[in-house]
C-alpha cells in the first residue's frame, strides 16, 4: 500500500480531471495537499480531508513566487495544469503557439524554480510534470503546438533530474494517453453534434484505444502517488507512458 504520510504536496490544475484525482488520492494516502487552480469556484467543490485550496493562475509568475514565499517547503510538486490547442502547424496562430508554451511549459519552469530552494533546504523532494504521449513520443493529427510543448516538458524534466539529483530531488514526467478529462469531454461534445449524440461520440474515442476504453483520471493519479512516495526513491528523470497500449 502506497503511503504519503507526513508529506506536503502541491498540485496545480487541481479543480478537475487528473489534477483533482491526484489531489484527492494523495490526501487519501496521508499527504497534506495544497490544491491550486485558477478556477476558484471549481475549487470550492474540492471538499476532502487533508486538502486545502488556493487560487493560482500558473501563467502569473509573480503569483507563483508569492505563493512559495509564504508556504513552508513542499515534499512534492505536481504540475498538472495544461491546455490543448487543436490544429495543424499552418492552422496554429502565434497566440495559439505562445499560449501552449506559456501554460504547458513556462508554468512548470516557474513553479519548479520557485519550489526548489525550499525543497533542497528541507533535504529533497519529488516533482511530477504532466507531459503526454503526444510529444516526442508520437505525433498525432492536429496537435502541433501541444505536442511541441509537451516534448519540452520531457526535456525540462530530464534536465532538472540530472541537475538536482545530488540535492535529493527526483523529477518525473508522466505521459498519459487518452484520459477522460475536461478537454476531452469538450471534444466529445463537439463531435456529438455531428454524430447524433454524446454516447456515439464517446464510443468513437473509446474505439480508437487499443484497450477499447478511455483512461480514467484515477489511473493516472494512482501512478503519480507512487512516484511521490518513498516506494519510488530509485526512480528519476524518466517519461512514464500510461496510455492503454497506444505505443505498445
Amino acid at each position: 500500500m502506497i503511503t504519503l504520510d507526513g508529506k506536503r504536496i502541491l498540485v496545480t490544475g487541481a479543480a478537475a480531471g487528473m489534477g483533482r484525482a491526484i489531489a484527492e488520492l494523495a490526501a487519501g494516502a496521508g499527504a497534506r495537499v495544497l490544491a491550486t487552480d485558477r478556477n476558484a469556484e471549481a475549487l470550492t467543490t474540492l471538499d476532502v480531508d487533508g486538502v486545502e485550496t488556493a487560487t493560482l493562475d500558473v501563467t502569473d509568475k509573480a503569483a507563483i513566487e508569492a505563493l512559495f514565499d509564504v508556504e513552508p517547503p513542499f515534499d512534492g510538486l505536481v504540475n498538472t495544469a495544461g491546455w490543448v490547442f487543436h490544429g495543424t502547424l499552418t492552422e496554429t496562430g502565434d497566440e495559439d503557439w505562445a499560449r501552449s508554451f506559456q501554460i504547458n511549459v513556462d508554468s512548470i519552469f516557474h513553479t519548479i524554480r520557485a519550489a526548489l530552494p525550499g525543497m533542497i533546504g528541507a533535504g529533497g523532494g519529488t516533482i511530477v510534470n504532466m507531459a503526454s504521449i503526444a510529444s516526442s513520443m508520437k505525433g498525432f493529427h492536429f496537435r502541433a503546438a501541444y505536442a511541441a510543448s509537451k516534448a519540452a516538458v520531457i526535456g525540462l524534466t530530464k534536465s532538472v533530474a540530472v541537475d538536482y539529483m545530488d540535492d535529493g530531488i527526483r523529477c518525473h514526467a508522466v505521459c498519459p494517453g487518452t484520459i477522460r478529462s475536461p478537454s476531452l469531454i469538450q471534444r466529445i461534445e463537439a463531435l456529438a453534434e455531428t454524430m447524433g449524440g454524446y454516447e456515439e461520440a464517446e464510443a468513437y474515442f473509446a474505439g480508437r484505444q487499443p484497450m477499447g476504453r478511455l483512461g480514467e483520471p484515477d489511473e493516472i493519479g494512482k501512478f503519480v502517488c507512487f512516484l511521490l512516495s518513498d516506494a519510488a526513491t530509485f526512480a528519476t528523470g524518466q517519461a512514464y507512458v500510461i496510455d492503454g497500449g497506444i505505443l505498445a
